[in-house]
């Protein structure tokens, strides 16, 4: 099972479920894939929206490895797609906006709490 803490996607392929992970190695090689100097620029990459089936297949190929899968790129291109390209672009597309952001954001730091609300751990202390 996925842990979304660690940045980790489930992507379900005939009958088979895979653990994505763009681990720091694994952005790296996504950096040389593609041609870029830096995460910003790879972030600008992605966030185009504008993908091909071989950008696809690389992303797939790296998250796949990043989350302990050792599959070679000819591995991955022969992966079953029963279910059609949405499952694997949907899995991608989430682990994008993990990795990168995107979406709503919480603030950092966190908003304080209502200063008339007692902040103690014990119920019912008045500070």
């Amino acid at each position: 099972m996925p842990n979304r803490r660690r940045g980790e996607v489930a992507l379900q392929l005939g009958g088979t479920c895979y653990t994505l992970c763009l681990t720091l190695g694994a952005l790296a090689e996504l950096e040389d894939a593609f041609g870029v100097q830096d995460l910003n620029a790879l972030a600008e990459r992605f966030g185009t929206g504008h993908l091909s089936s071989r950008d696809l297949l690389t992303l797939l190929g790296v998250a796949l490895r990043g989350g302990g899968h050792a599959m070679s790129d000819v591995e991955v291109a022969s992966l079953p797609l029963h279910e059609g390209i949405e499952p694997v672009a949907a899995a991608l597309a989430d682990l994008l906006i993990m990795t990168f952001g995107g979406g709503e954001t919480s603030p950092n730091p966190p908003q304080p709490q209502d200063a008339s609300v007692s902040q103690s751990p014990y119920p019912r202390t008045m500070r």
